[in-house]
């Protein structure tokens, strides 16, 4: 049931291989900045467009388009969900005949074949644009410079690499699923500044203040789903939901072999949100049952690992993952490189103790040059607390 992480590029053509390799290098240093500033602008508002549809699109990327005529914005859209049309379809459909002779705008390259829905770039050809400016080229080898192709054959131009930086980043998620086969997975975790999530006696709300929080609930509506352990159900009693009218609730996810669960977790209210609890074959029948009872549903692993749930969650279609979980499954997750970035929330507090839980346990390193090296670090202030993001390097995990 679960396959192993394929770490490498797909065997593509040599051609479109060197297409995807400079379009999803989303750590790489920024490059010169292409186009004019209106294009920048133009590319900065179709990713104002794509991000409407934060955590709805999966397995699909998020996308926006416009359509630009003598200066003026005559169409735009966004692609809001898997099956439904792509974001050029909505911003064509809006321009209508103002198409015919027009600068396209689009975050991603338009694609070239048919999925559920027809190729976008048959459907710019048709519209009679004369430009076609793309944010980066798309990784999926079902496209891979494929739909820049079919635009040039037809004699449209087209620039691509504006505001590519930006662009990788709002859809770093789904290139890491196309090229690794598995789910970004998002470690988050709130801790003082003497690196404590909670006190000795468990107790966590709250660590950081309300400002960081809210962050937390922006950061669960953009992501596919939210795991936790079962120590963390025990403790904390969670929501796992994004806390905001009309926004998208990622699936809440349980990771307990034995299902040692209290039967009042709000997690088992499925009405705020769908909860999955993973599992192990024979664990706590009776409390299986009453899962299923409440709405939550179960999926059985004969060996229930961070992979095997990242694994799961890749065929069900999911680009990104948040691990909101204890340290001790925070370091299994990141052993088996269930982990690709981290965000680490860092309140003005000292707790103290010798036995106070940590972020991350134990991952056997005795030496610091073992220690996991992070890139791409970046800081920002939230209030009084400070966020800092960061990556782990593929190869180094």
């Amino acid at each position: 049931m679960v396959a192993q992480a394929d770490a490498s590029l797909p065997n593509y053509p040599q051609e479109k291989a060197i297409l995807v390799e400079s379009a999803v290098k989303s750590n790489s240093p920024a490059k010169e900045q292409l186009g004019s500033d209106f294009d920048r602008a133009m590319m900065q508002r179709c990713l104002e467009l794509a991000r409407r549809a934060l955590g709805r699109t999966s397995p699909n990327p998020l996308v926006g388009a416009v359509i630009v005529k003598d200066g003026e914005i005559v169409g735009e859209g966004f692609h809001p969900r898997a099956g439904e049309p792509h974001a050029e379809v909505f911003a064509l459909k809006a321009a209508g005949d103002r198409a015919s002779g027009a600068t396209a705008y689009v975050n991603l390259e338009p694609c070239n074949h048919y999925g559920r829905t027809p190729p976008c770039s048959e459907a710019l050809v048709k519209a009679g644009v004369a430009k076609v400016v793309v944010g980066m080229v798309d990784p999926n080898p079902l496209v891979a410079g494929g739909g820049i192709a079919r635009l040039q054959a037809a004699g449209i131009e087209v620039l691509v690499g504006v505001e590519e930086a930006a662009c990788r980043q709002l859809n770093e998620a789904f290139v890491h699923r196309i090229l690794y086969k598995r789910p970004l997975g998002i470690l988050k975790y709130a801790m003082t500044l003497d690196g404590k999530i909670a006190t000795t006696s468990g107790h966590s709300a709250w660590v950081t203040n309300q400002a960081a929080r809210s962050e937390v609930h922006q950061l669960r509506a953009a992501c596919d789903a939210v795991i936790v352990g079962g120590n963390t159900v025990r403790q904390d009693n969670p929501y796992l939901t994004s806390r905001q009218v009309g926004a998208h609730n990622p699936l809440r996810v349980v990771m307990s072999r034995r299902l040692n669960l209290p039967e009042t977790a709000r997690l088992w209210q499925t009405t705020d949100a769908p909860t999955l609890v993973m599992t192990e074959v024979g664990a706590n029948p009776h409390f299986q049952e009453f899962l299923l009872k409440q709405g939550v549903e179960v999926v059985k692993f004969t060996s229930l690992t961070p992979d095997g749930a990242m694994a799961h969650l890749y065929e069900r279609g999911f680009c990104s993952v948040l691990w909101e979980c204890g340290g001790t499954l925070a370091a299994s997750a990141i052993a088996q490189r269930a982990v690709q970035k981290i965000l680490a929330f860092i309140a003005p507090k000292i707790i103290g103790g010798n036995h106070a839980p940590t972020p991350v346990g134990d991952l056997g390193f005795t030496t610091m040059d073992e220690a996991l090296p992070l890139e791409n670090v970046r800081w920002r202030v939230i209030g009084s607390d400070c966020l800092v993001e960061a990556y782990f390097h593929q190869k180094s995990q």
